[in-house]
This record gives structure tokens, C-alpha cells and sequence, in this order.
């Protein structure tokens, strides 16, 4: 069954929608913006919808893209093709959405798959683009062994509207978040307390068994999850679900300013320690699941999808100077939270 949302205004490169819901518990104050569009899409595992926040505008209310997925994670928007793209987990592929540039305010509007991929993973989560390249994780058991850890990248070239599968990577570690630095992919070690890079990943284009280039393990950390990387600023922030039993209080992230230098300082196998960063976690940060982030280097704002807390959340922390406690700038609903992509302009 097709659903239906309501168009309330249209700004560039994105048709804002609101929720018909309303958000009781939102709260948002954002860093100073330059930018002048700054929108922070997120993806859920409750209804499989996208979610978009105007950060330059109210923010406090979600814009609703409905989607045919009951369940979805990783989330990107390119603006080059005004197309939000988000993984489903319901049909195990890569769906787009594609916005119109010119369309009448206050009208209904169905919202139909403009390209897709083939459904061809098992257990997608978290997607990473380079260029026309989209790369996804599979955290699926590879060879239903639990004994032995593996998971699979999905490797998609896009040309005009169609997808291809270039080539699946399988891993000698479990996936989840990944991300690209220039043409290497970090990806964090899930169930561990690491973070794995492939040198130049791309250039492996045929099906293959890879190791990392390097493994380095984050001190402070108990199960890293998510990761951003800010360019601009050379910070990296991962984050931590702790317990995976405890959904409510033990979460956290943790933020490295100097990324390369510092992870390029450390031998292989080696640790980076919490000296080289800070960490963001207690009771007030209502971090329990924080399974995704984005980095906003411009605000130095750190948005969460935390999947846990409260049922899920979007949430975002500013003025970050020292480890300790800290309560949300940011604190919308959002049952299931599973993926963030911030698209600034």
C-alpha cells in the first residue's frame, strides 16, 4: 500500500515535511550556521521512513519521506540528483527516492522508489558513498559459524538511474558503521572495541576475502557502533553501545580531534588512548544505544540515532571541551533510530 505525505514548504535541494505527530519532548538549540542548508536525515528500524530535520529553520519538527521498508539503516542524500537514498532492510537493498524540484505547496504526494538495487544482501546496515560507489554492510554470519567472525561489503556503482553489483568484499570481522577518508574505508569492528581501515578499498574489484589494512583499538570504548569523520576539521567521533543488553543508560561516544595523525601514530593492533580523546556519557547524555552519528565540524555538534533510550531518539550535543556527563541540545522522538546523514550546503 502506497503511502501519502503533505508538502508545508520547499526549500534548496529538499521538499520539507512535517510530521503529522507532535514531538513533546523536542528541545533544539543548534550551533551557529553559516551554511545555508544544513538538514539531518535519519533512518528508523520501527516504520522504515526517513526522517529530515531542517537545522537552518524550526528543526524541532521531523519532515516524513514514507517508504515501502518497515525496517531501514543506512541514509545519504545527494544533492546532485536532489535523491534520498536509504538501505531497506525489509527488501535487503538500496532504495532512492528522487524529489522534485518544482512542486506545488500544500498538496499530497506519493512518494514512489525512483531507483533501486538489487536485492541481493541478507542483513544490510550501514551504507558509505564515494563518488558513484555505494558500499554497504551485511553483519549477517557469512558462513553461519559463530565461532569464527566475518561480514560482507556490498560494493554498488550507480549509473544514471540503475545500480550494479561491482563486487562483495567478505571481512574477517563483524561490520556495522563504516565511512570514507579519501579513498580509504574506515569501518568499526562491531562487538569489539576496534576501528579497521582498507587502504584504497575500491581498488579491490572483484569478489574476495580481505583483511584490514590496520586495526587499531579504541581505548574507552566497549562496542564501538557508528563513526563520522568531519574533513574540515580532521575529527573523527565513534560511538559506543556498551552493554548491548542495556538499552537505556551506558552509551557514550567518544570524539578525536587530529584523527589521521593520531590513528596513523599508532602501530597496527596498537591502542589509541583516551588521552589523545574525549568522552561523552552518564545518565543526563541519554545515550543507552547510540547506534549511528553525524558530525557537524562548522557548529562542532555531534548528532546521535540512539535506538534505545526512551524508545529512540535523535539527539545532539554542543560546546564538547572535556569527558564527562552531558545533557542534549537536541532530544526529538524517533522510535528505532538506526542511521544519520547530515547534507550541508
Amino acid at each position: 500500500m502506497k503511502k501519502h505525505f503533505k508538502i508545508l514548504a520547499l526549500f534548496t535541494g529538499l521538499v520539507v515535511l512535517a510530521s503529522c505527530e507532535k514531538m513533546d519532548d523536542t528541545d533544539m538549540t543548534p550551533g551557529m550556521q553559516t551554511s545555508t542548508t544544513a538538514v539531518l536525515y535519519a533512518s528508523n528500524n520501527s516504520n522504515g521512513d526517513i526522517s529530515a530535520y531542517d537545522l537552518k529553520n524550526s528543526g524541532s519538527s521531523a519532515t516524513t519521506f514514507t517508504s515501502s521498508a518497515s525496517a531501514a539503516d543506512g541514509v545519504y542524500f545527494d544533492a546532485n540528483s536532489n535523491t534520498v537514498f536509504q538501505v531497506s532492510r525489509t527488501d535487503k537493498n538500496i532504495e532512492g527516492f528522487k524529489l522534485g524540484a518544482n512542486i506545488s505547496l500544500g498538496g499530497i504526494l506519493n512518494l514512489d522508489v525512483s531507483l533501486k538495487s538489487s536485492n541481493d544482501m541478507e542483513s544490510p546496515r550501514e551504507m558509505a558513498v564515494n563518488g558513484d560507489y555505494f558500499v554497504v554492510v551485511d553483519n549477517a554470519d557469512v558462513d553461519k559459524n559463530a565461532a569464527t567472525l566475518d561480514g560482507r561489503l556490498f560494493v554498488y556503482q550507480k549509473t544514471g538511474d540503475s545500480f550494479k553489483l561491482r563486487n562483495v568484499i567478505t571481512t574477517d570481522f563483524k561490520l556495522w558503521g563504516i565511512t570514507f577518508i579519501g579513498n580509504d574505508l574506515y569501518a568499526v569492528v562491531d562487538a569489539d572495541n576496534e576501528l579497521a581501515v582498507f587502504s584504497n578499498f575500491l581498488n579491490n574489484m572483484s569478489n574476495a576475502s580481505l583483511s584490514a589494512s590496520k586495526r587499531v583499538v579504541i581505548e574507552g570504548i566497549v562496542r564501538t557502533h557508528g563513526l563520522d569523520y568531519d574533513e574540515s576539521t580532521d575529527t573523527m567521533v565513534l560511538t559506543d553501545i556498551g552493554d548491548a543488553t542495556n538499552t537505556q543508560t551506558d552509551g557514550g561516544f567518544q570524539v578525536i580531534t587530529g584523527f589521521k595523525s593520531k590513528f596513523n601514530g599508532v602501530s597496527n593492533n596498537g591502542t589509541l588512548t583516551m588521552s589523545n580523546q574525549i568522552r561523552v556519557a552518564g545518565a543526563m547524555s541519554l545515550m543507552g544505544n547510540p547506534v549511528d552519528v553525524a558530525y557537524d565540524g562548522e557548529t562542532k555538534t555531534v548528532y546521535i540515532a540512539e535506538a534505545g533510550n526512551g524508545g529512540g531518539r535523535v539527539l545532539s550535543y554542543t560546546n564538547i571541551m572535556s569527558s564527562g556527563d552531558m545533557s542534549p541540545v537536541m532530544n526529538t522522538s524517533l522510535a528505532a533510530a538506526s542511521a544519520l546523514y547530515l547534507h550541508k550546503k
